[in-house]
């Protein structure tokens, strides 16, 4: 936890870092963003052509060369704008040039990709002019799922997609045929790895060195936009892992970028002092710098604007706001998070923007007005290692409820949101750390013991307060820790069909897909039975409480079944069984005990005012609720009115040919005839 003495420490970096940078980052703002930084393609009536401009306050020229002019290093001057930044416009050059930037000092000529650059030819090769209103996106009006409805799945592009050779890396193309994947297993947001430019093909991504550009293994930036597009077109949000706690160390230009460097280090965009030290090289931004500040926040916007994304994970933020785990507070770069997170609040309030901070710290997720870093949620390192520990761990008798329920109840300011929950990520299933269910059976990830205590942590992640995420091949049962030399083994989904469905299943409780589950993305929890002898929890979940609403999910963490047990209610009456990971339906070798419908008793029992008798299988859950579930929805039915009739075909008339929306009825991405012959097929007489 994070100490009394602790806070006051933040709050005073908090409050110096905003007195020194707010009026600076406003100015910067504006500069960096007039008429642009980079390559900038324009029209006019001479014709097409290029605005080129970049940011070298030490060099006495700088110049433009590239496929546009032989790779001239002098014919094309950029012009000083008597701040450091230097302009040019360049007619006649379009989209596709190549080009880079030729910075001269006292002493030096260096031929520099540029910082900004939106596209190149490779890490080590040249930058790009590149048009961003060229694609033309087919998906409008997007809508973010609701935060206490979001399920993330984090998403290496290089081994998520089948290449056509059979290795990494893949492309975005090859990952876009995998979306229908996704949208059938029910998550709504992608979280993506970093796919930014880095040094040669297959990377985990996380030493990018062109923060501004997309990994040309991966693909261009309009397959970026497409693949982006193609998720939304399916209902799935899409967020980017934008790495500013360090850069590169590889192949990166921006080192000494126009000659001018101290002690050794990398000059203009980085620190030039002890505070340049990350655990991944020497290479830390310099926060404190109004140009880089701009150039970090300019970024992140890039991906939410430009590429439509929906949110933001920042990683490790922990070393943007000090030099190291016991290190020097940064307030600088304290204050730049709260920067950038008041202006995509400010422009983008629907956004999802998570911190990878992992000390447990509340003021990362605490609005910037009261000091904190104002981030929306973060990744939550009190919850993966006991939900780990509790399913990894030999003997039953070493498994301890309490810490389960620890783990279960743990938050940030006392909000549900502000937790993004899983059991594995990039950095829980690699580096020595293996898949769960490779860790509880090693070598023999298949077995019963590894598919029932793994799918228990999963029932854990998807019904305990918080953002839930698992990461990708979870759902099938993937047994290989993460590398970016190894594919997904897609046969998996077939070998595992049953524990996809599974997944599948606990993904529909958790968004409440079927209306009987309200409670499970309710923001209100108590944890009532905690049996530390017989390894059994249960805990409510609600939002308001009610029919359909209060939740009861039960977990047995022993290898004996719980026949008849006994555990509290908060509402008497009958209760349903929604859920019960023990069915045969999931693996032909469980026990199916049987989870069936328990009405409840009067009396004390659980600190509740009623009890009712449940029963378990070995390592399994079950979840339970009251109330009938809604009748479904006729799809042609746009108004939900419980009729189909003129009402509907007026909507739909009035959507003709826009792009999704509620009378897309057949979720083809376009409004249509098709759309029309549902609606007709279903008229009410």
């Amino acid at each position: 936890m994070v100490g009394f003495s602790m806070l006051r420490r933040i709050a005073a970096v908090a409050a110096v870092g905003a007195a020194l940078f707010a009026a600076t980052d406003s100015a910067l703002a504006a500069v960096s963003t007039r008429p642009g930084v980079g390559a900038i393609p324009y029209a006019d009536a001479a014709g097409t052509g290029t605005t080129f401009r970049t940011w070298a306050p030490f060099v006495t020229s700088v110049h433009v060369a590239g496929t546009f002019n032989f790779w001239s290093s002098t014919s094309l001057a950029l012009f000083t704008e008597g701040n450091g930044f230097w302009s040019v416009d360049v007619p006649a050059v379009q989209a596709g040039a190549q080009y880079k930037f030729v910075v001269r000092n006292s002493t030096q000529t260096l031929w520099k990709n540029d910082p900004r650059a939106r596209d190149l030819t490779s890490s080590v090769g040249n930058s790009v002019v590149y048009k961003a209103s060229a694609y033309q996106w087919q998906v409008g009006n997007f809508t973010i799922p609701s935060w206490d409805k979001i399920v993330m799945y984090e998403m290496h592009v290089g081994t998520y997609g089948t290449s056509t050779s059979g290795t990494p890396p893949a492309t975005l193309d090859q990952c876009l045929v995998k979306l229908d994947h996704l949208a059938d297993l029910g998550v709504n947001m992608i979280a993506l790895m970093p796919t930014c430019e880095y040094p040669g093909d297959t990377s985990w991504g996380y030493n990018y060195s062109h923060p501004f550009s997309v990994e040309s293994a991966y693909g261009s930036p309009d397959d970026l936009k497409e693949f982006v597009d193609a998720a939304h077109a399916r209902g799935i949000a899409v967020s980017a892992d934008i790495v500013f706690n360090h850069l590169g160390p590889n192949d990166l230009d921006m080192w000494v970028f126009d000659g001018w460097s101290q002690n050794g280090l990398g000059g203009i965009f980085f620190y030039n002092d002890y505070r340049a030290y990350t655990p991944w090289g020497n290479t830390r931004p310099d926060f404190g710098r109004g140009e880089v500040r701009s150039y970090i926040r300019d970024n992140a916007l890039l991906w939410l604007e430009e590429f439509r994304m929906d949110g933001l994970r920042f990683d490790g933020t922990k070393y943007i706001r000090k030099t190291d785990q016991f290190g020097t507070d940064i307030p600088e770069g304290w204050s730049l998070m709260q920067w950038i997170n008041n202006d995509i609040d400010a422009a983008h309030p629907e956004k999802f923007i998570v911190a990878e901070d992992m000390d447990l710290n509340g003021w990362m997720t605490k609005t910037t007005g009261a000091g904190g870093a104002g981030f929306d949620s973060q990744w939550d390192a009190a919850f993966f290692p006991k939900i780990r520990a509790a399913v990894i761990v030999a003997n039953d008798s070493d498994r301890d409820m309490n810490q389960v329920r620890d783990a279960i109840t743990y938050s940030y300011n006392g909000s549900m949101q502000e937790r993004v929950l899983y059991t594995e990520s990039h950095d829980e299933v690699a580096n020595g750390k293996r898949r769960v269910p490779e860790e509880i059976s090693p070598g023999n990830a298949g077995s019963w013991w590894a598919r029932k205590r793994s799918t228990l942590g999963a029932v854990a992640v998807m019904t305990s307060p918080g953002v839930p995420m698992i990461f990708q091949g979870q759902e099938f049962l993937e047994d290989e820790y993460f590398r970016d030399n190894v594919p997904l083994d897609w046969s998996r989904k077939v070998t595992y069909a049953p524990i996809h469905a599974l997944y599948k299943d606990l993904i529909t409780l958790r968004k409440n897909s079927t209306g009987v589950t309200r409670g499970l993305s309710g923001f209100n929890t108590n944890v009532f039975h905690v049996n530390n002898n017989d390894k059994v929890i249960a805990f409510h979940r609600w939002q308001n409480g009610g029919d359909l609403d209060d939740t009861i999910v039960v977990m047995n963490f022993s290898a004996t079944p719980r026949l008849n047990y006994r555990i509290g209610m908060p509402r008497s009456g009958l209760w349903h069984c929604r859920f019960n990971s023990d069915w045969t339906g999931y693996s032909g070798d469980y026990t199916n005990v049987l989870c069936l419908d328990t009405a409840t008793q009067s009396g004390t029992y659980d600190g509740l005012a009623q009890s009712a008798l449940v029963s378990l299988g070995a390592y399994s859950a079950v979840i339970l609720s009251q109330g009938n579930p809604p009748p479904p929805i006729d799809p042609g039915d746009i108004n939900q009115d419980g009729l189909v009739n003129g009402f509907d075909l007026t909507i739909l008339l009035g959507a003709w040919s826009s792009v999704g929306g509620p009378a897309d009825v057949n979720d083809d991405g376009v409004v249509n005839g098709l759309d029309m012959t549902v609606v007709l097929s279903a008229w009410d007489p």
